[in-house]
């Protein structure tokens, strides 16, 4: 048995059940591994992953951990933690230290004991290991190879130490293979952060005027399945080409000035800070519903909340209610943190299997080869591959170029 910390180790049994439910839908995964196996090509790598501790995850982390790796793990997001989940990859070998609810300094603390098992391999999801590592660890950097990072908030930040000259190590942007923000961004936080918001309210989308504030990847999804739910859809956007991509995608576009008058749900997909704040909460109508789907729990201003509320209440679980001076009630999902995984149990499964079939890929990737500092994109071929692998796993074939075709595509001769 690892060293570890969790709530509850007698958890276990309950965890892996729903690890063993997503695994069945998890064919890109399954193949890799079967793939893998016998080389056991991860045999005298520490891998340190910050990450969202749910069933999904926990089938990527015990497959490194069956492929050779030793893998220490905290969770991302005090929410999205599940101590079940937790307890179930401490039984699998997996050195895990975060739980439920977790305060900050506490996830600080286990992001600093993960790291104490010196790493050459890192896996991702917000940049945190990567950070501090570079502000209170530097003497780790010399052992570590590279790593992986998956959110777009994550990849902002490396693409800032990048530019800065500051990243001491190799980093693959997983985000943005195309294995993964066509899939994963769009269909699974479009589908999930709503799942999080069904699961949490218990009401009714139809009819409502749900506003998305930033239209990426993410937002486009989620305005899709709203629309989908019977909505009437608004967007704010600071760039002009995606505000002029929502109006052709059949959405009304407007400033937030204007949307904060007549919107019932407001949904942050920005990774930016305070694009709800004072001046757009003491203008919405009573009962409105606010989420966040950014990585960080900034977008949605909670100082602002706190200063403008007479005092909050709390009638169900994840749902802060913070009733203002004048009477309206205005409510806030998951604590601002990601309504998809602090209300619900994040992207679908079938999802996740290509995001972490990348993660896993990516990871071998930098353990096998020696990269300079930087942050390189996922290698074509690999993206290519886990797609061909999820095709292949769903029985669909697709066509090939005929070797004439593929001259005719290399010569600027007709």
């Amino acid at each position: 048995m690892p060293d570890f910390e969790v709530k509850d180790i007698n958890l276990a049994g309950h965890g892996q059940k729903k690890i063993d439910w997503a695994w069945q839908y998890m064919p890109s995964m399954q193949f890799l591994f079967n793939k893998y196996k016998a080389q056991q090509p991860f045999k005298g790598a520490t891998i340190a992953a910050c990450l969202h501790l749910e069933a999904k995850t926990a089938n990527l982390l015990i497959t490194l951990t069956k492929l050779g790796a030793t893998v220490a793990a905290c969770g991302s997001n005090p929410l999205s933690t599940q101590d079940d989940i937790c307890a179930a990859l401490a039984k699998n070998g997996v050195h895990v230290y975060s739980h439920r609810g977790m305060t900050t300094d506490e996830y600080f603390s286990y992001v600093r004991k993960v790291l104490k098992y010196k790493p050459n391999v890192i896996i991702d999801d917000g940049a945190d290991l990567v950070a501090t590592i570079h502000k209170e660890m530097p003497e780790l950097i010399p052992n570590i190879l590279g790593g992986s990072e998956e959110t777009t908030s994550g990849v902002k930040r490396l693409k800032a130490m990048h530019a800065q000259g500051v990243l001491k190590f190799p980093m693959i942007d997983v985000n943005d293979a195309l294995s993964k923000y066509l899939f994963d961004n769009r269909y699974g936080t479009g589908q999930s952060v709503w799942d999080g918001f069904i699961r949490t309210t218990n009401m009714i989308v139809a009819g409502k005027t749900v506003v998305i504030v930033g239209y990426g990847w993410c937002g486009r999804g989620a305005a899709m399945r709203a629309a989908g739910f019977g909505a009437h859809v608004v967007v704010t956007e600071i760039d002009p080409h995606k505000a002029c991509e929502a109006l052709m995608d059949g959405f009304r576009v407007m400033s937030m000035e204007e949307a904060v008058k007549i919107g019932d749900i407001f949904l942050t997909f920005t990774g930016n800070i305070h694009v709800i704040r004072r001046e757009h909460i003491e203008k919405m109508k009573n009962g409105v519903v606010l989420g966040n789907a950014g990585h960080f729990d900034v977008e949605i201003s909670k100082p602002d909340l706190e200063a403008l509320a007479d005092h909050i209440e709390h009638l169900r679980d994840n749902i802060d209610t913070y009733v203002m001076k004048d009477g309206r009630r205005i409510n806030l999902l998951g604590e601002g943190r990601l309504t998809n995984l602090a209300c619900a149990d994040g992207h679908p499964i079938e999802i996740m299997d290509l995001s972490f079939s990348l993660q896993l890929e990516s990871a071998l990737h930098v353990y096998t080869h020696k990269l300079e500092n930087g942050l390189y994109p996922v290698p074509v071929e690999t993206d290519r591959a886990v797609m061909e692998s999820k095709l292949a796993a769903l029985g669909i074939k697709i066509d090939s170029m005929t070797p004439e075709q593929v001259e005719y595509m290399k010569s600027w001769q007709e």
